[in-house]
């Protein structure tokens, strides 16, 4: 088993963020919360307390950079997530490991294992 680590959830669609959950817990991670909008986000970044977040990038129609900048500038690696049909990240962000949708645990585990080593 690998390190536990506390994970922010940022998914707007319920059952997603529910299913991701489960991925996590059986991992042996720990979900801090889960945010489904961009300001939930930040406010969760501002709070901390995480080691890592997963970055859902469309959030009820607004998009998550705005919270990759400041996680990046506070230091907290992220995983972007994509449902597929979005712009491609901006350049800043065009090496931070991503996930599509729908989430395996075999897409989730190196992701987060590239998010912490990178």
């Amino acid at each position: 088993m690998t390190k536990q680590h506390i994970i922010l959830i940022v998914e707007d669609e319920p059952l997603i963020a529910m299913m991701l959950e489960d991925f996590l817990d059986s991992l042996g991670h720990k979900v801090k919360g889960i945010c489904e909008t961009v300001s939930e986000a930040r406010d969760a970044v501002d709070a901390g307390g995480f080691d890592l977040a997963i970055l859902d990038v469309n959030l009820k129609g607004e998009n998550i950079w705005p919270v990759a900048s400041e996680m990046r500038a506070r230091g907290i690696p992220f995983v972007i997530a994509s449902g597929g049909h979005v712009d491609p990240p901006p350049a800043e962000f065009a090496q931070v490991p991503m996930i599509d949708k729908p989430y395996t645990i075999d897409r989730v585990t190196p992701a987060i294992m590239d998010a912490l080593a990178g």
